[in-house]
């Protein structure tokens, strides 16, 4: 079953294992701050910290403005410059973290019984987790800074789940390729600044060229940050169309990257 190619084992081996999956997210997370005094606190100080960092240097220092009188505010460019920040660090985290994640579970790739493949889906599921405390963080600090919560939040669940099942793919892809390359986790580094600069997350897409937002619209990150910032601040409801053409590609992405996995994983024990 563990080395299965067809597209219904991959979800049969997330609902078999779905509570071995929350188990080793879940250790995943308290490892993460195990032993610092703040503790589990730190998934909300950090967000905190880097959206006070990157609004001092745009809003202050470049004197920054979001190009429309919702975003002219300060406190508002903040809000809005957040969202990118949140639905980019999901995705990049996941990225960063698929070239170590079967060199740091070796213990784990020479038993026979364990099915390797959840590693990836636990890795998703923490980095899902530190993006919905960062949400939290996002609309206390809306609320504050705007005085309202639209009621299209609802929306977001709906909109964030093309991206997760995208992330998965990431994951598995260069957990895989990770094994076999130890210098891949250095690019992976780059390729997450690159996705950062190279989408709205940091200036609006009408802010460019008409050329250049068809090339900044090939980042995966383009399309859900714009969505993100439609349900959590504007209040308009998603593109559902858009929506479901990249529900498919990362269904299919997702795919790939699950069946690169099944083929590489045969020689893990021999290179760990």
């Amino acid at each position: 079953m563990e080395n299965s190619l067809s597209p219904m084992s991959a979800i049969d081996s997330f609902r078999k294992h779905r509570k071995l999956i929350y188990q080793l997210a879940k250790r995943e997370v308290i490892g993460r701050y195990r032993g610092s005094i703040a503790g589990l606190a730190w998934s909300f100080f950090n967000p905190l910290l880097m959206l006070a960092v990157y609004t001092f240097v745009f809003s202050y220092v470049m004197k920054a403005r979001w190009g429309t009188s919702v975003g002219g505010d300060r406190s508002e460019f903040a809000v809005i410059l957040f969202v990118g920040i949140m639905v980019h660090g999901f995705l990049t985290e996941c990225i960063s973290r698929g070239p170590m994640l079967i060199l740091s579970n070796a213990s784990y790739v020479k038993k026979v019984i364990f099915p390797l493949e959840i590693l990836n889906w636990s890795a998703v599921a923490s980095s899902f987790f530190h993006m919905v405390i960062t949400l939290l963080v996002l609309l206390c600090v809306q609320y504050l800074f705007m005085g309202h919560i639209p009621l299209t939040v609802f929306y977001f669940p709906l909109v964030i789940f093309p991206i997760v099942i995208l992330a998965y793919g990431f994951t598995a892809f260069f957990a895989a390729l990770g094994v076999y390359y130890r210098d891949l986790s250095q690019v992976t580094g780059i390729i997450a600044t690159v996705m950062l600069f190279m989408s709205p997350a940091l200036y609006p897409i009408s802010s460019l060229p008409l050329k250049l937002q068809k090339i900044i619209y090939l980042n995966p990150l383009t399309f859900m940050i714009e969505q993100s910032r439609n349900v959590l601040l504007w209040g308009l409801p998603p593109d559902w169309i858009g929506l479901l053409e990249y529900f498919i590609g990362s269904i299919i992405f997702a795919y790939l990257g699950y069946l690169w996995f099944q083929l590489t994983r045969r020689g893990f024990a021999d290179v760990v």
